[in-house]
């Protein structure tokens, strides 16, 4: 499934994924010897490759033609493709889409090959063994598609709010695939409106950006409250034909920050959220759409109004849901925890800012996305550092000037970024780490921050909070690790961070228990990371019940 509307009518496209692959692993004993697997999914899943770290091929033959494209929306971590034995891709990170156009390929039928590879190496300066799992295999939706020479590659939408109504700037990316300019016409519709650009010259071999805005008087919102979303229709015309068409959808709706507040719509946001890793015991990171849609429900049902997609770029499908739904989200790029020595291996920014850009190219749209994360728990507090997350906050700006920007630290007292974003988060484990009553400790680095620090007078934020709790471990000692003691701990964070009043909300550490690394079994209990408030199956733990009636005692601001 590659996402939850009909992104084309016109361009003939057709999912590769949701069927069956053949599979065989590279190395050891049963390399070259094939098996049915399903696509999307991920081998540890597989009899027998439960903790298989190494390269595995999958193929399928398929009936194709013309200027075909192949869309991946995530390949774990590594991935190099094929056609008929050719290699013509390559790509790094599992958490971000890429494609790749063979044009005029000969009709009939031809072999696609795809070599994934999760194995950690020096190579890798973002997948490193880590508090959550690297899967392998191919974990997201695959297309196939045939485009005209000059095709439709993205459209964006930006919203912008003033007093005399909405306005949208419209902007449309065309690709020319030949070795000669070509001329073409394109349009976009979008909530009753229509915009034009003829004689559009695209260079050979090269992109073109066409932009306009367009004034509109009667829209509804995007909000928690009324979600509603609007398709955006761009056509590429020749000869006053349509050739080619790209459908998304987005939302009215602005995202402002004005002091210590955070605005949606002029309305001041209250952050009740979770952090959630794409996990489960039986799909790995490749959660099918109904798996996503309870998860989404449990997080209601317990007063969520926002999600964290730590710590990377999350599955559209599930951005289209919360879309849907009215669900507020951070996104961020994909680094978790690296230390100096890890940011200065020489692919570290390299890596980092090409997730960056692949995910807010391709999930631009959404109008829950409501701010850009980066660099969760790295070395910020070092000058290095420094430059490598202000090199990543200037390409977000480039690329988006309508959010916010921020990142989660946990550097105590001794952050130098603070000054480069328009958020202040903090990551704090006040009654688990540290037995410090939480009133003062987060009282102590809000002070901090607000005397000593860059990040005086910005909107603060709780981006993680939370204690381990083993499902089905209870004792009336009340010890950690047992349920008892998480939803003790629950009542006491949450009660002290959303009543404090320089904190615009929190996100709790975490949905769900997770699979982790091998290599972090030392600090992880059953080798899973078990601050989840329900375990990895999604049964409730006793801080369920706290959380419900902590979030819903917040009333129902945004």
């Amino acid at each position: 499934m590659l996402r939850t509307f009909q992104t084309h009518q016109i361009r003939d496209q057709k999912e590769l994924s949701d069927s069956l692959w053949e599979f065989s692993p590279c190395q050891g004993e049963r390399a070259g010897c094939w098996r049915k697997a399903a696509v999307p999914g991920c081998w540890e899943n597989y009899p027998g490759f439960e903790a298989y770290r190494g390269e595995g091929m999958f193929r399928k033959k398929i009936h194709a033609g013309g200027n075909v494209r192949l869309e991946f929306k995530g390949v774990s971590h590594t991935a190099e493709i094929f056609l008929d034995g050719k290699k013509i891709a390559s790509h790094y990170n599992a958490y971000t889409p890429f494609d790749v156009v063979v044009p005029d390929l000969e009709q009939g039928e031809h072999l696609l090959e795809v070599k994934a590879d999760n194995r950690f190496g020096p190579e890798s300066a973002l997948h490193v063994p880590n508090d959550y799992m690297s899967y392998g295999g191919i974990s997201r939706a695959v297309a196939m598609e045939t485009v005209p020479d000059v095709y439709l590659q993205w459209v964006h939408v930006t919203p912008r709010r003033s007093a005399a109504g909405w306005q949208a700037e419209v902007e449309v990316c065309l690709k020319n695939l030949t070795d000669q300019e070509q001329t073409v016409e394109v349009s976009a519709s979008l909530a009753g409106k229509t915009v034009r650009w003829k004689g559009c010259p695209v260079a050979a071999a090269g992109e073109t950006v066409l932009k306009e805005t367009a004034c509109f008087s009667e829209i509804s919102q995007w909000s928690p409250e009324n979600p509603a979303l609007y398709s955006v229709t761009a056509q590429l015309l020749k000869n006053q034909e349509p050739v080619d068409d790209l459908i998304d959808r987005f939302g009215f709706r602005e995202v402002k920050v004005e002091g210590k507040r955070v605005l949606l719509n002029g309305r001041e946001i209250l952050i009740k959220g979770f952090c959630r890793h794409e996990d489960h015991p039986q799909f790995g990171c490749e959660l099918p759409f109904s798996a996503m849609a309870a998860d989404l429900a449990l997080m209601r049902d317990m007063g969520a109004n926002s999600v964290r997609t730590s710590h990377y770029p999350n599955d559209e499908i599930f951005l289209d849901l919360c879309d849907e739904q009215g669900i507020l989200v951070w996104e961020e790029n994909h680094a978790r925890g690296l230390e100096l020595a890890q940011m200065q291996n020489p692919n570290f920014q390299r890596q980092a800012l090409d997730c960056i850009r692949e995910m807010i190219t391709d999930h631009y749209n959404h109008p829950c996305i409501y701010i850009w994360g980066i660099l969760n728990e790295c070395a910020s507090e070092t000058e290095y550092g420094k430059s490598c997350y202000a090199e990543q906050f200037e390409l977000i700006r480039s690329l988006d000037s309508s959010r916010p920007r921020s990142f989660a630290s946990c550097r105590f007292k001794n952050d130098i970024c603070l000054g480069l974003p328009e958020v202040v988060s903090y990551n704090i484990y006040p009654q688990w780490y540290n037995d410090a009553p939480v009133e003062e400790y987060l009282d102590e680095l809000y002070r901090w921050i607000q005397e000593d620090t860059e990040g005086s007078g910005k909107p603060f934020l709780v981006t993680e909070i939370g204690a381990g709790g083993i499902y089905g471990y209870r004792t009336p000692a009340k010890c950690k690790w047992s349920e008892e003691y998480q939803a003790q701990a629950l009542q006491k964070q949450l009660t002290a961070v959303l009543n404090y009043p320089g904190c615009f909300g929190v996100y709790i550490w975490q949905f769900c228990d997770v699979r982790i690394s091998e290599e972090w079994f030392y600090a992880r209990p059953r080798t899973m990371n078990n601050k989840g408030i329900v375990d990895e199956y999604r049964r409730p733990k006793l801080a369920c019940e706290v959380v419900k009636r902590i979030f819903s005692e917040c009333g129902n601001k945004v």
